[in-house]
């Protein structure tokens, strides 16, 4: 296989812009077309930021159903160790979160430092987006790698909604 020529490399950067740009801004039509052009549906960026985690971020749920249903993998982390499920959490996107949850993104899924989607949720006071985490399956116990819970994350970031909402579901929690 030869090298690419500098007018092959600035076609190809082009085309990862434009596929990049679409995911950005949600256009599922473009999406579906290069996915069944034989753009992989897992291309990542520079950051390591796939298609789907660009598109979930952004709250592109038409984008979003497009990739995953296209074969995206939901928990593909970035060069952070972020999960688009993470992604949404931290921007508030419920549907987006349904949608990944329903496609096989783990409700309890951590990055390298322990940190799951509930505990980004609580520290940004997404009490509804807490309330889907919780009721498909989401740990109120779970711990970081800092031994840092939901809770704990809510009450640093003085989220006080969370901190209210994760303690009155911490005393349902007990027997």
């Amino acid at each position: 296989m030869t090298e690419p020529t500098p007018e092959e490399d600035a076609a190809i950067e082009a085309l990862a812009t434009r596929v990049f740009d679409a995911a950005r801004e949600g256009d599922a039509a473009q999406l579906a077309a290069f996915l069944d052009a034989g753009m992989p549906a897992n291309l990542s960026n520079e950051k390591g930021d796939s298609l789907l985690m660009l598109a979930s971020y952004h709250g592109h749920v038409a984008a979003t159903k497009v990739l995953l249903e296209k074969g995206a993998d939901p928990e593909r982390r970035n060069d952070r160790g972020q999960t688009p499920l993470a992604g949404a959490a931290f921007k508030g996107e419920t549907a987006i979160a349904r949608l990944l949850i329903d496609h096989g993104a783990s409700v309890d899924g951590a990055g390298d430092d322990g940190r799951t989607a509930l505990m980004t949720a609580a520290m940004f006071d997404r009490v509804e987006m807490i309330d889907l985490l919780v009721e498909r399956g989401a740990r109120i116990d779970a711990t970081s790698a800092d031994g840092v819970t939901a809770l704990d994350a809510a009450k640093a970031m003085g989220a006080k909604r969370a901190v209210d909402h994760l303690a009155a579901l911490g005393k349902e929690k007990r027997p």
